[in-house]
């Protein structure tokens, strides 16, 4: 496998503040796609004209996460795949570390990288494989793409906009036997919920607030059953519910408005109404 064998894809929204950290650290010669979640032709204009080998599509509207990623991943024609964030800065090894990987271990769906050694208490890792560790989930912030092995299962549920994506795909490729890997030589530094300039902050926590509550409950239905996410989200339903009145209560409007936002997509996700809530940033 060779740089020519890949495609890096990155989604953005108002990553206007972070896209060149992560692009920077990307090898020019590799092919990269950034699907920009509005109609920003400036933004366009700039990636295209200043990173090689790029190119940026517009889709005119947000699309969320995974919609976006799939435009680019259809438009991809490499047999390998990389979705970043674009809160991501590569470690000048990762993408040859990435490479070795895929060739040592022939089989994958996924591989990500290790991004803290506190992930091995975090994730259910349970077999060693050639120097890599099989797991049953990863973070979606970086994730290499075996693209060959997504004929099956299709790449990201569009139902999702925000959260649970990944997981989702990784509980896809989980019911086929799919082998997903971390592999620990891989290191790829993540902001962590910075992709958005942090003037939209307010917002940003209401849609993520609204989204989290519409996709926990969608997850958990779609993979066992209404009445089982129900059991699940109860105790998050009372929390909210409370929480709402108390901000109330105290003169807190601000945040009583973010419980709210999950109450009401936690709402909308029972009565089986799409992942409808999008952010109005200016």
């Amino acid at each position: 496998m060779t740089n020519s064998e890949l495609t890096v894809i990155i989604t953005t929204f108002k990553s206007e503040n972070k896209i060149d950290a992560c692009l920077d650290s990307i090898d020019p010669n590799i092919k990269k796609i950034v699907v920009e979640n509005s109609n920003n032709q400036k933004f366009k204009e700039y990636i295209e004209g200043k990173y090689s080998n790029s190119e940026c599509i517009l889709t005119n509207q947000n699309l969320g996460y995974g919609k976006a990623n799939n435009i680019g991943l259809k438009k991809a024609k490499t047999k390998y795949c990389l979705i970043l964030n674009p809160d991501t800065i590569l470690d000048k090894e990762a993408i040859k570390n990435f490479i070795a990987s895929a060739n040592n271990n022939k089989n994958f769906h996924i591989i990500a990288p290790l991004q803290t050694k506190d992930e091995f208490s975090k994730k259910n890792i349970f077999k060693n494989n050639l120097s890599c560790i099989q797991t049953n989930q990863v973070e979606g912030f970086a994730m290499f793409l075996n693209i060959e092995k997504f004929s099956e299962i299709g790449f990201f549920d569009e139902n999702f906009f925000l959260y649970l994506e990944e997981i989702d795909l990784c509980r896809r490729i989980k019911d086929v036997n799919g082998i997903i890997l971390i592999d620990p030589s891989i290191k790829i530094f993540h902001f962590g919920a910075q992709a958005v300039n942090k003037a939209f902050s307010y917002e940003v926590e209401l849609i993520r607030n609204w989204h989290w509550m519409w996709s926990l409950f969608y997850f958990n239905k779609k993979h066992y059953n209404y009445f089982s996410s129900l059991i699940l989200v109860f105790p998050k339903f009372l929390s909210a519910l409370f929480k709402s009145f108390f901000y109330i209560i105290i003169f807190k409007k601000k945040k009583s408005e973010i419980y709210k936002k999950r109450l009401s997509g936690l709402f909308n996700s029972m009565l089986g109404k799409s992942s409808w809530y999008r952010p109005t940033l200016y």
